[in-house]
């Protein structure tokens, strides 16, 4: 069996004959894939294409794009009218583009950090509920409903290793070929160079990354 970074085995198929086609569905987890853009291409806004991305990692491996299915945390607009807005444009115009958009409020704690100076401070800090959840319960139940045989993450939550077992009975239950992969921006300046743990690693370097870019700026005007 192929072998990841570590040793750690990549491949999640169940070995039967794969299905022709491989119907794929994308999981993207908004948050996360900006996130990790920004720490390995120093991205300062999320200015992805999940589509067009989605697409791109498909057509390389012959999976048929079914849909994509887009999840982040959303904060008020009387608590961050900046991020609201920009969440809002971006989200309209993906549900135009045909993308299945799943957002949660954003919930607020009080944390205290140590400054330079050696002084603590207080501040808010925004958390994202659920979604991670909310993407695990969509997974099992269309591949559970047999409407996919590529589960595409684009996420490294590790919160999600466990999925990948689930996926894996529902398999041997039914008797079938399921993959479940996970995409990533990586780069030599990524901290974190793992995916999701018993799943495929997918890499998204710069080049493939560039190449899929929301040119609208969604941004609100100050």
């Amino acid at each position: 069996m192929p072998q990841g970074p570590g040793g750690v085995i990549l491949f999640s198929e169940v070995h039967v004959n794969a299905p022709l086609g491989h119907r794929a569905i994308a999981f993207v987890d908004g948050q996360n894939l900006f996130h990790s853009a920004r720490e390995s291409f120093a991205c300062t806004w999320p200015d992805y294409d999940v589509l067009l991305l989605a697409q791109a990692i498909c057509a390389a491996r012959s999976w048929s794009l079914d849909h994509v299915r887009f999840y982040t945390g959303i904060p008020a607009p009387t608590r961050d009218p900046f991020w609201n807005g920009f969440w809002s444009s971006k989200l309209r115009m993906m549900s135009r583009q045909g993308v299945h958009v799943c957002s949660r409020p954003l919930h607020y704690r009080l944390a205290r950090v140590r400054l330079p100076d050696g002084s603590d401070h207080t501040v808010s800090v925004s958390e994202e509920k659920g979604i991670d959840v909310r993407i695990a319960l969509d997974v099992m139940r269309l591949t559970h409903h047999r409407l996919l045989d590529v589960a595409l993450l684009f996420s490294q939550d590790q919160d999600l290793a466990e999925l990948a077992d689930e996926i894996r009975e529902i398999a041997r239950e039914q008797h079938r070929w399921i993959k479940i992969a996970c995409a990533f921006p990586r780069s030599s300046s990524s901290k974190n160079q793992r995916g999701i743990d018993r799943t495929d690693w997918i890499s998204i370097d710069r080049k493939l990354y560039e190449s899929c870019l929301d040119w609208h700026d969604h941004r609100p005007r100050r």
